[in-house]
């Protein structure tokens, strides 16, 4: 995994607030993703994973900052310069059947993408096309002409994949794919990502909010909090030496089946966490950390790295002794 294929670079993005204030979804984050891997970006709900991930294949414009995709500043082009990208850029959506038009059947939904990028040259091609597609995510044929709301919750979220892989992208965001699954389907789902993972050579942003699921999946995970990141390594190493305070916490949140087996007393995070329209100064996790100094109210953590493993904390040499 030497090749980057997506990078952020310092990427920032703002919305407009009541009262004239901006609210902080994203700010300053550069990250990169290998070509062929799978990055897992892990955090609360409402820390700007979602706009992240949508930044990151220019669904939506940073305020600041730029993508590069294969090198390519992708921000800075015109939409007719990035039309040709837009196929090789997916995304699948948390909710499998809010993402489906009602009104078009499965074969017309997998084939939108097919037709844009004319990618097949004839309407019995591009039946073919779907057909193929279907049998690659594990649903039969016969589901050609069904609409959404006939189908499972598991089962559309397979269509959602199929449309998603259709044009035979680079780069796929998962946006929360299996939140809305039942577990034993979201177990289905997951390896069918890594089939085809490592079947069509693709690259994964997976994000999510479920820690098991992260470990399972993925080959680097990234913790964000509050529009920053936090840290980002990779998963084993993470996993096992988290270095960051709030990795620790979202690591002892997870649910085990013994919880004796822990081998010490389960931590949990308090307080709520800060607004993003008016984060607090230095390191935005500090009002919520046990380990905060004066030095964390009046000068914000840059990303060091500790053998591989990148944190944004003053502290991450002497946080493990003390946790």
């Amino acid at each position: 995994m030497s090749e980057i294929l997506l990078e952020a670079r310092e990427l920032t993005k703002e919305f407009p607030a009541a009262g004239g204030k901006r609210v902080h979804a994203v700010s300053g984050v550069s990250l990169h993703i290998y070509r062929n891997e799978t990055l897992s970006l892990v955090g609360e709900s409402g820390c700007g994973k979602s706009t992240l991930g949508r930044l990151m294949i220019r669904t939506m414009q940073p305020t600041s900052g730029e993508v590069l995709f294969r090198g390519q500043s992708v921000t800075a082009m015109r939409e007719r310069e990035f039309k040709p990208l837009r196929k090789e850029l997916q995304l699948i959506f948390q909710d499998p059947y809010a993402s489906l038009d009602p009104r078009m059947t499965v074969r017309d939904l997998i084939s939108e993408p097919l037709e844009t990028w004319r990618l097949c040259e004839s309407r019995e091609a591009v039946t073919a096309r779907v057909q193929e597609l279907l049998r690659a995510v594990g649903l039969p044929e016969e589901f050609l002409y069904r609409y959404p709301h006939q189908f499972s919750g598991g089962q559309r979220q397979r269509i959602g994949i199929a449309r998603a892989i259709a044009a035979n992208p680079a780069f796929i965001v998962c946006d929360e794919p299996v939140s809305a699954l039942d577990v034993s389907v979201q177990n289905q789902i997951l390896n069918l990502l890594k089939e085809l993972k490592a079947s069509r050579g693709l690259t994964f942003l997976f994000i999510s909010h479920d820690l098991s699921v992260v470990r399972y999946l993925s080959d680097r995970v990234c913790v964000m909090f509050l529009g920053k990141l936090c840290e980002i390594g990779p998963t084993e190493e993470v996993y096992r030496h988290p270095r960051h305070p709030y990795t620790r916490f979202l690591l002892d949140a997870v649910p085990v089946p013994n919880p004796s087996q822990r081998g010490k007393e389960r931590r949990l995070l308090k307080g709520e966490p800060p607004s993003p329209a008016d984060p607090p100064s230095g390191c935005r996790f500090r009002t919520r950390c046990p380990f905060a100094t004066e030095r964390c109210a009046g000068e914000e953590p840059a990303l060091r790295d500790f053998g591989g493993v990148q944190v944004a904390c003053h502290r991450a040499e002497s946080v493990q002794t003390e946790a």
